[in-house]
């Protein structure tokens, strides 16, 4: 396992690999955005490809947990550079759909997950080289999460923090609590050696930030699910929390990059690429 952090939106990239010469899956890649430029970089992605060239590894698979809302996937750029397929899981369609209208799509953009080369069902089984990987689908953040399973260690996308920072919020289109809470319990009932890897973490000053947690840390000392909170008092916490929580920064300009497969927009006739931003339609998330 090999992982890079990205300080400006405390994004984690997991590289899933054999060894030397062999199979691997990148896990949550980002591109680099400045917002007030408007300016995108492919740094961050440059160096997961300069590890997985000094590593001579075969990538196999660019997997997605979800379409994110805090950065903008970096997806279809390793796409096109390594020719691995690009996975996310069915859900994507409906999130398409909804931010559809958002931004405006023409007819040229289908809400049918087309922009992605494999789209994943529950408890789907695939293999990195000569590991056995299994989805399970965690919905409850957004429609779409998914937590990928490969050996001893569960790739959790923004289902789980550190247990000091508890949960993802649940108020964007598709969200849930009661199902968040639900799919918390699966991931937690898996083996108590599962190592668990986050995609996020916003540490409280003091700590660094945190890659890997485990089953046991956060059943007993997450904030929002560990000593036996209930469905209930869970759902209760997230609404009341969920309902003074800004808008992520990023959201407008990510969503229109990730529902793509971390692609941008067409270029218009006179050649510049162009991001929307919908005006007063955001504030409440529903």
């Amino acid at each position: 396992m090999e992982t890079f952090f990205h300080k400006d939106t405390g994004t984690f990239t997991h590289v899933v690999w054999e060894g030397e010469g062999g199979a691997a899956a990148i896990v949550d890649p980002v591109l680099d955005y400045d917002a007030a430029a408007a300016r995108t970089s492919t740094a961050s992605a440059d160096a997961v490809l300069a590890f997985v060239r000094d590593h001579r590894l075969r990538v196999e698979w660019i997997l997605e947990t979800h379409a994110h809302a805090d950065h903008l996937s970096a997806g279809g750029h390793l796409h096109d550079v390594l020719g691995a397929p690009l996975a996310i899981g069915r859900g994507i369609a409906a999130v398409q759909a909804h931010f559809k209208p958002l931004f405006g799509l023409g007819e040229d953009f289908v809400p049918d997950g087309r922009q992605f080369d494999r789209l994943f069902d529950d408890d789907e089984r695939f293999r990195i080289g000569g590991l056995e990987a299994r989805v399970l689908a965690t919905p409850g953040h957004t429609g779409d999460s998914l937590t990928y399973l490969v050996g001893d260690a569960a790739f959790v996308g923004d289902t789980l923090f550190a247990p000091d920072v508890g949960t993802a919020r649940c108020d964007f289109p598709g969200g849930d609590a009661a199902r968040l809470h639900a799919s918390i319990q699966t991931i937690l009932a898996l083996p108590a050696d599962t190592r668990i890897f986050l995609c996020h973490d916003y540490p409280p000053a003091g700590r660094a930030p945190m890659a890997e947690t485990s089953i046991a840390a956060e059943v007993r000392d997450n904030l929002h699910v560990g000593r036996g909170i209930t469905a209930a008092e869970f759902v209760a916490m997230r609404g009341a929390r969920d309902a003074n929580l800004t808008v992520p920064r990023l959201l407008l300009p990510a969503l229109q990059v990730n529902i793509r497969g971390g692609r941008l927009p067409p270029p218009d006739t006179n050649g510049i690429v162009w991001l929307k931003l919908p005006l007063n339609q955001l504030g409440g998330m529903a």
